[in-house]
């Protein structure tokens, strides 16, 4: 068993963390909105700080909402960095779980290598239900060394583990991921308006296409939350919208355009705007229906 903290305890740690107890492994937490009670009750233990879970972890997994949260947890006052540096001479793993910038992970990579830390990224795909169902596909950057020190402590959260390369490799297939899981929500989205406005029945038309080409986990999903109307996350609109900014940003630097993932992007923005921020992302659907019902009205029969 591994002494491993946990921090980040939102709608995908909590249930993540809570494998990991369920393993017999011991599990020092920390959580910005506070620690759990059932998660304590369960054998985790309380830490006021990131650097006290640092000093009693020899694994560290972060899972937090932005690139900016995972620097000030990492290098911040209190931090992950400022705990590592009370047991001199001891290597420790940071595993980060977050979906955050390629370019900053490799920054953090580096920072923590020369200090003589192995640091991994990790970000997870499958959305709450893969967290609570411990079913999510988990893309890694890590030399490989580490990444088979670290896989068995992987496996208890996900069903799919991987290694894609190098730190940052990790991060790079979760912006390959989010373009695709993106564009496909919209798209079912759009078909689902579409049958709606139609006057056929969405669901039936939904169950139809799951038995042919079309059918996906978005489509099963995303598209059962949209014709249900039941828009609480999930995965929330913000974050969506905060990983199309890191695709976008990242192929810019490339010098490649997606032009379909920056209308998503917008889509996304527009929710935001409606105060759609804490939605689910299969909430895409209402800004189509809002910009539908607009083009009724300028365009009447």
């Amino acid at each position: 068993m591994v002494n491993i903290g946990f921090i980040g305890l939102g709608i995908m740690g909590k249930p993540m963390a809570g494998h990991l107890i369920e393993e017999g492994h011991a599990l020092f937490l920390h959580s910005r909105s506070g620690v759990p009670d059932d998660l304590v009750a369960r054998g985790g233990r309380a830490c006021a700080t990131a650097k006290e879970v640092a000093q009693q972890a020899d694994v560290i997994i972060t899972m937090l909402p932005d690139t900016a949260d995972v620097e000030c947890v990492l290098f911040g006052d209190n931090g992950i960095m400022e705990g590592l540096a009370c047991h001199p001479g001891i290597s420790k793993i940071v595993i980060d779980m977050s979906s955050i910038s390629p370019l900053k992970t490799r920054d953090f990579a580096a920072r923590l290598k020369a200090q003589a830390h192995d640091y991994v990224d990790a970000p997870v795909s499958g959305g709450d239900v893969g967290a609570q169902n411990a079913s999510l596909t988990i893309m890694v950057g890590a030399e490989a060394e580490v990444f088979e020190k670290v896989k068995p402590i992987l496996e208890l959260m996900g069903n799919s583990v991987t290694r894609i390369g190098l730190n940052g490799a990790g991060q790079i297939c979760k912006i390959a991921n989010q373009i695709i899981v993106s564009l496909t929500i919209e798209a079912v989205a759009e078909a689902l308006l579409f049958v709606s406005k139609a006057g056929v029945d969405p669901e039936k038309v939904r169950q139809a296409l799951m038995g042919g080409f079309a059918a996906s986990r978005v489509l099963e999903v995303h598209g059962k939350r949209m014709i249900d109307r039941q828009f609480n996350p999930g995965f929330r609109v913000e974050l969506q919208q905060k990983d199309l900014n890191i695709a976008l940003a990242s192929a810019g630097a490339l010098g490649v355009s997606l032009p379909n993932t920056a209308t998503v992007h917008e889509l996304y923005t527009a929710c935001l705007a409606h105060d759609g921020a804490a939605w689910d992302n299969s909430a895409i659907v209402k800004i189509l229906e809002v910009l539908a019902r607009h083009e009724i009205q300028k365009y009447p029969d």
